[in-house]
């Protein structure tokens, strides 16, 4: 289908009219409403007529009483403006890694031995970087890691926590 004048012509017309861009299709007939949405607008044409088959809707004043009741949040000091993005006044508790509750895994230190360089590394070492990438002494762990993973079992259970721990923590939080 090719957009002859004839047919430019009725859909500038019925689009002015404030016809919408599936009704001007089927008076159309042949044309999608996405071709006429795309022809209106490399034409340019502005915002449509108001129909005066259609009167504008009043809108209904909204009664407060329709809303369920908001619990409270404990504080008497009502809320002024957004605050979705304020600070809670509260400090909420930091839940403690898995690894901190070991007393025998807090005792692990690397000796100077130990500690491997990126040249270093093999398949049984233990990746987790200890340190600033940028400071002289950066090294990794170096101990003896775990079958299946890159780190050693101290660093296994720091960077991998199970569903249960994580809702464990979110609820302590």
């Amino acid at each position: 289908m090719s957009w002859t004048d004839e047919r430019v012509e009725l859909l500038k017309k019925l689009w002015a009219e404030g016809l919408s861009a599936s009704q001007v299709a089927a008076e159309l007939g042949g044309v999608t409403r996405n071709a006429v949405i795309g022809k209106v607008h490399r034409l340019g044409l502005s915002g449509r007529a108001k129909t005066t088959t259609t009167a504008p809707r009043a809108r209904r004043p909204r009664s407060q009483s329709s809303r369920p009741a908001r619990p409270s949040s404990g504080s008497a000091a009502p809320t002024v403006g957004a605050t979705a993005l304020k600070a809670d006044a509260r400090p909420q508790p930091t839940p403690k890694p898995k690894a901190e509750a070991n007393p025998e895994l807090d005792a692990v230190v690397v000796p100077i031995s130990k500690r491997a360089t990126i040249l270093s590394l093999t398949e049984n070492t233990c990746k987790w970087p200890i340190g600033d990438p940028g400071d002289a002494d950066f090294h990794f762990c170096g101990c003896k890691s775990e079958a299946g993973s890159p780190y050693c079992k101290y660093h296994s259970e720091i960077a991998y926590q199970t569903g249960a721990d994580r809702r464990r923590a979110r609820k302590a939080g």
